[in-house]
């Protein structure tokens, strides 16, 4: 079993299954066995002491693994319950099969019951599948809610039922197991919407599936792997000095807000920065400086801004507000247009009132609320469709964008348009300041990384593993400042 970056749609999965069996010749019934197998090891592995499995099968395919689990099972030692959620005459193909072999193997398929799953020490969810679209009926859904009522420990068969495999959406109910063993390919329901709450831990077994090179099979989004933290932040050379770790200019700190460019600041810093100045308002200078005096303030009442021609990489946003003093720094901003940029918070509010394309180099760095006025609509509308929202914004500014929220999504374009999600990161960091961390860590970052849609990436795992170091005390009670004091040891790998 393995966790490879790339993730696929559901689409993409069943033409790679049908490419293996008619390309390649491999039986059905053959990669079915495969799975199951996979399964029954996992199984073993995390629960063993299980003695006793009741496995839920449907009607399709993935019901046909269930009954071969439940075969392979039996044959090991365990002790199998089928409970048909389907009439087993209702079968057809390899789930046929996979039933008459469970059969002749001396086990029956009882019907659904939903009493009979207290028996069982782990439930295999064999139920549905990856080719549900909307609600599922309401005997399905009977069948969901009973599982997730006896609690007991879930093992999902590719997908948990009631999880849309392309959207992660659900639909009335969704089985909530403890882990999830995909097949062929990660899909990316498993990692989208309430998918990864019903999911649990997500492992792969790709049944000796090779995808082919070919453009329809090339991966729908990757994951983000901590493997790019050590090629993109090596060991410094020893004649380092603070120019060649990069100068960060934080542009923000409106009058009364000087929290957000503050923390901003500090974040740079923490990623390894080498001089950081923040320019806000002129009454926010001791309110900064005097809780970080590592901190260059420049006290801006508005209009020129010399330092946006000396820094190597600018942030603008937090706490800028979108009034005169901050509308003014914008305009100032888009004059001397630099070279690399972040923009957060009121910069993105500012730039949705008068949309313009934005060099290729610049990161958008937008919550749901934020891309829907990018893209005049919404938060629902993008919580409704994350990797559309995320596509378009990039498309529509040109620029690098990462779409905050539960599974983080990073578009970048370019002629290899690529989509990235980060599977890090806890319900404790929904508060305040948290988004102003995450500017400063990706400004932090450009000029070390000296690539844009990578300086993303890279942020954005790191403040979600920082995110993750600081929860461990608990997720209730999580500040922004929590989460900056744990960025240190996650940039120096």
């Amino acid at each position: 079993m393995n966790r490879p970056t790339a993730i696929y749609s559901a689409n993409q999965v069943r033409e790679l299954d049908r490419f293996e069996i008619e390309q390649r010749k491999v039986p059905g019934y053959t990669l079915m066995t495969r799975a199951a197998e996979g399964a029954l090891k996992i199984l073993r592995a995390r629960w063993p002491q299980a003695r006793r499995i009741a496995v839920v099968c449907g009607g399709g395919n993935n019901g046909g693994d269930g009954y071969v689990l439940a075969r392979l099972a039996q044959a090991a030692g365990l002790e199998a319950l089928v409970l048909a959620a389907t009439p087993p005459d209702s079968l057809a193909g390899d789930a046929r099969r996979a039933q008459d072999d469970w059969v002749a193997a001396g086990g029956p398929a009882h019907p659904f019951a939903a009493d009979a799953l207290a028996g069982g020490d782990v439930i295999v969810d064999a139920l549905l599948g990856i080719g549900l679209k909307g609600p599922p009926r309401p005997e399905t859904l009977a069948v969901i809610h009973a599982i997730n009522d006896v609690h007991r420990p879930v093992l999902a068969l590719d997908i948990p039922s009631g999880v849309d495999a392309d959207t992660g959406v659900v639909h009335g109910a969704a089985v909530r197991a403890e882990l999830t063993l995909s097949f062929v390919a990660f899909k990316s329901g498993t990692f989208l919407g309430a998918g990864p709450d019903h999911a649990g831990v997500v492992l792969l077994d790709d049944l000796g599936i090779v995808p082919p090179a070919r453009p329809e099979f090339a991966p729908l989004m990757r994951r983000i792997d901590e493997s790019e933290l050590a090629q993109s932040l090596p060991r410094r050379a020893r004649d380092s000095h603070k120019g060649t770790s990069g100068r960060v200019l934080i542009v923000g700190g409106g009058p009364g807000m000087p929290g957000a460019a503050r923390l901003a600041g500090e974040a740079a810093l923490r990623v390894g920065a080498g001089l950081v100045t923040i320019a806000g308002a002129p009454e926010n200078l001791v309110a900064v400086t005097a809780t970080r005096p590592e901190l260059i303030y420049l006290p801006t009442p508005g209009g020129n801004l010399d330092a946006l021609r000396t820094a190597d990489a600018v942030a603008i946003g937090p706490g800028l507000g979108t009034g005169g003093w901050g509308a003014r720094l914008w305009s100032e901003f888009l004059r001397v247009m630099p070279a690399r940029a972040v923009l957060d918070a009121d910069a993105l509010n500012l730039l949705a009132r008068d949309p313009i394309k934005l060099p290729a180099e610049w990161i958008l760095t937008p919550h749901p609320g934020e891309a829907g006025r990018l893209l005049g609509s919404d938060a629902a509308a993008v919580q409704g469709d994350r990797l559309g929202a995320v596509r378009e914004i990039q498309a529509r500014y040109g620029a690098v964008t990462v779409l905050k929220g539960a599974g983080t999504l990073v578009a970048a374009g370019g002629e290899a348009p690529s989509l990235h999600i980060c599977e890090r990161g806890n319900p404790g960091m929904a508060t305040a300041g948290m988004g102003d961390v995450l500017t400063g860590v990706i400004a932090g970052l450009m000029h070390q990384i000296n690539e844009s849609a990578r300086a993303a990436r890279v942020g954005v795992l790191v403040h979600a593993l920082a995110g993750d170091s600081a929860a461990q005390g608990g997720q209730r009670g999580l500040i922004a400042s929590d989460v900056i004091s744990e960025l240190r040891g996650w940039v120096n790998p």
